[in-house]
């Protein structure tokens, strides 16, 4: 069985997220993205503390096609180092579990 996977990754602002999830959604590397606006986020760039409003996709997809859809998101997105991390799905309601499965590559 396909292990399903949410990959998060934030965006600078929500044109950018919605301009990547319409193309991972078009090729079938996610089935759903959600965009969440307004995220603060703290961190450490370059030796100094960075504080940021950011917009984070919530991609759903399978491990299977995680490499792809990292490459393709590294690839389109604005930042330096984009955030890519993959969190196992354990368990769902079935019915959106199968349609999940049933809308990727």
């Amino acid at each position: 069985m396909t292990e399903l996977i949410q990959v998060n990754c934030n965006c600078p602002d929500e044109n950018i997220a919605l301009e990547l999830a319409n193309a991972i959604v078009e090729l079938k590397l996610a089935a759903c993205v959600n965009i969440v606006s307004n995220i603060k986020s703290v961190y450490r760039w370059q030796g100094k503390i960075e504080r940021d409003i950011e917009t984070q996709l919530q991609i759903k997809t399978s491990s299977e096609l995680y490499d792809e859809l990292e490459q393709h998101l590294i690839r389109l997105h604005p930042y330096d180092v984009a955030e890519v991390i993959a969190i196992p799905i354990v368990n769902g309601n079935q019915e959106y579990i199968d349609w999940l499965k049933g809308n990727l590559k």
